[in-house]
């Protein structure tokens, strides 16, 4: 297990938007820490490592352009993939799937993913292959990105000030925020 409290303070405000940005919307940043980087940003700023005026705005802006990104591979090159002869992992029946969920669930799924780890990353470009709206899919990434990296950090920023040294309840602190993320998906796989 690596320290992200190490992670955070060796990479600034530039590694922490980047990571938060690979989240939002690039494939491969499915794996990375979300919102454990993002609460743990927030402690870090009520210890005065960031500024929290300035914290916010950028994770805010790179949650929403990197969904935005995602969103735009997704619409561009997906129909691609799906003008292919069909294969295991590629079939058109899918795309029509995709295209028809985020016609009746799309709304809801773009600001409730940002809550889910790996959904979260993979959401906005299947959004794109399907075809969503994106003035549409834009105003619930909006939303889902305010609520996202906005109030987790904002909470972090909060419990950091209110509770004597926070840092030291940090891991089991981030181990909830895991177990909570992870929860959701683990109790919809057992149903």
């Amino acid at each position: 297990m690596f320290d992200l409290t190490s992670l955070i303070q060796t990479t600034g405000y530039i590694g922490t938007v980047l990571i938060v940005f690979a989240e939002s919307g690039l494939f491969f940043g499915f794996f990375l820490p979300g919102d454990s980087l993002l609460f743990t940003a927030g402690i870090l700023a009520s210890q005065h490592f960031f500024d929290i005026r300035i914290l916010i705005p950028l994770l805010f802006l790179s949650a929403v352009a990197g969904d935005s990104v995602g969103y735009s591979f997704g619409y561009r090159v997906g129909p691609r993939l799906f003008q292919r002869p069909n294969s295991k992992l590629f079939k058109k029946e899918h795309l029509v799937k995709a295209s028809a969920f985020f016609e009746k669930y799309g709304k809801k799924t773009i600001v409730l993913a940002r809550f889910l780890p790996v959904i979260r990353t993979f959401a906005p470009i299947v959004a794109g292959i399907g075809n969503m709206e994106y003035k549409t899919f834009l105003t619930y990434n909006i939303i889902g990105g305010f609520l996202w990296a906005v109030l987790i950090p904002i909470t972090g920023f909060f419990l950091g000030k209110t509770v004597p040294n926070v840092d030291k309840y940090l891991l089991p602190i981030i181990i909830l925020i895991i177990v909570l993320s992870i929860l959701p998906q683990a109790i919809h796989i057992f149903k």
